[in-house]
Order: structure tokens, then sequence, then C-alpha cells
């Protein structure tokens, strides 16, 4: 049996790391002696160099405890300690990014730069983004349907940003903090249950078509007719009960024409993300071109 000094000898630490571990429960004692004093025996020794390998990677000493007593694996431990330092990394890239940011920019535009980067926590929160989407969106979308769409809507903060991109974060968030526009005279006509149309067939929809129009718009090809054309049209003719004719395209033209548009948001998300991602705002764009261009060449 060693005593507390005699084991901290042979691991090759202090009294008072031995003492810390056994008050908290980390290295039982083996027995007492005549006087009171702690001993412990050799199977210590392995046990308190595991807890020492375990402290040096930084794991808290709860979570030294469940390992060392089974209730949860080394894995697991490792997997949620690699998650917080994937967060606590990500935290510190966006915030050197947003002080690059600053540094860079004339004293003029310091203070608004500021302002914007203030208002967004490192690493950002995407909430903002998803209310401003629950306002814009058509009420009583299925539940199914509102996840797909936010899916592609709703654009991720990199890992590690640029200055660049954070001050288009920073300026997406100030832009859907707004007032949401959750009035009938501000949404498009298709959102208006009272016209007619069925939402959720319209999203539904528009989802295939904008998978299929994404390689026309990575490839950088002109808006042309086709499938994709023909899926987008084929959507609102659905939602509100018609058919696909020349007629109908004319009407779809015309609305979509008049409907109300946030260009900033997808002008910003794509800041954000880059040309490899095409966002839903340039395939509607792309769409509308397509449809308009056949509809010209239809009349002439």
């Amino acid at each position: 049996m060693w005593s507390i000094g005699e084991l901290a000898e042979h691991a090759g630490v202090t009294v008072k790391t031995v003492r810390f571990y056994s008050d908290r429960g980390l290295l039982p004692e083996a027995a007492r002696s005549s006087g009171g004093h702690r001993r412990y025996g050799p199977e210590a020794l392995d046990r308190l160099r595991m807890i020492r390998s375990l402290r040096t990677l930084d794991l808290p000493v709860p979570d030294v405890s469940r390992v060392l007593d089974e209730e949860d694996t080394l894995e697991d431990v490792i997997a949620g300690q690699l998650q917080e330092l994937g967060s606590q990394l990500s935290a510190l890239r966006w915030r050197e990014a947003a002080l690059q940011l600053l540094q860079d920019c004339t004293p003029e535009e310091r203070a608004g730069r500021l302002r914007l980067i203030g208002a967004v926590s490192a690493p950002p929160s995407t909430a903002s983004l998803v209310r401003f989407w629950r306002c814009w969106l058509p009420p009583r979308l299925p539940a199914r349907v509102v996840s797909v769409f936010l899916e592609q809507a709703v654009p991720q903060p990199p890992a590690a940003p640029s200055p660049a991109q954070v001050l288009a974060f920073a300026r997406l968030h100030a832009f859907v903090s707004g007032p949401c526009f959750s009035n009938d005279p501000c949404q498009p006509a298709a959102h208006r249950r009272d016209d007619g149309y069925r939402p959720a067939v319209l999203y539904d929809g528009l989802t295939e078509a904008f998978a299929l129009a994404a390689p026309e718009l990575r490839a950088q090809r002109p808006p042309r007719e086709g499938e994709a054309l023909d899926c987008f049209v084929s959507a609102y003719a659905r939602s509100c009960g018609t058919r696909d004719t020349t007629a109908f395209r004319r009407l779809l033209s015309r609305q979509l024409a008049a409907d109300p548009r946030i260009d900033r948001y997808w002008q910003l998300t794509a800041e954000l993300t880059g040309p490899s991602a095409p966002t839903p705002g340039a395939a509607h764009d792309w769409f509308r071109a397509a449809l308009d261009t056949q509809i010209a060449a239809s009349a002439a």
C-alpha cells in the first residue's frame, strides 16, 4: 500500500494533485492507516495516469469520471469535445474575420459596420432568417414543405468566413430583422388563397423545378425553354387548378412581373454562398427570363 506522497512520486505529480482527484471521487483510496492517512493500492497508479491523460485533453472532471466509471465511452466523450471545440473555433474564425473587416475599412465606414457586426453573434445564428421566411411564406403550409424550402432558402454561415462573407451575413441579418412582409398586399399573388391558389401544390412543384434548373445556373447557360421551365409553369398551373396553355403563360408572366420582390435577400445570400450554390431567387429570375423569351418568340 502506498501513501499519498508515494503515489504522487510514482506518478510524477504533486500530492496536491492526488488529493484533488481523490476528493472528487476519481481516485478511490484502498484503505486508511491507523493514523487516518490515505493508502492506495498499485492499481491506483494506472487510474491516476489515465486521469492525467484525459485531463491533458482538457476533458472536464465530470466527463473524466463518467469515462472511468464506464457510464460513457471514451469515443462518445471525445466526439462531444470535438463538437464543442469546433464551435469554439468557428466563433474565433468569425471574430477574426470581423476584426479584419473593421481593420480594412475606411474610418467613415467603421461605425456603420461595427453596428451591423455587433448585432450578430459569433458564430451567427440563422434564427432571424427562419423567422423572416415564416412571415413571408403562405400561412398553413405543411411542415414538410416549409422544411424543404427553408433548407434551400436559408444559407448556412461558413465555418471559416472571409471578411466579405461576415459583412454579407450581417447585412442579411439587418435586412430580415426589419418589418416582416406579412400583410397580403406585400405578398405574391400565389400566397393569397382568396385568388384560388393552393400554395402547398405550388411550393412542391417549385422545389422540383429549382432542382432541374440548378445545373443550368451553375453552367451559366442563358434562360431557355425545356423541362425545367415546363415544370416551373406547371407548378403554378396546378396550384390554381388550370392547364398550362399559351394564354396561361402570358398571364403568369404578367403576374410575376407585378409580384413583390426581395432581390436584396438573394443578392446577399449569393455573396455569402458563392456562385457554386445557386439561390432560389436566381432560379426564379432565370425562369422569368426564360418564360418572357418564349412568349416573345411565340408572338414573333
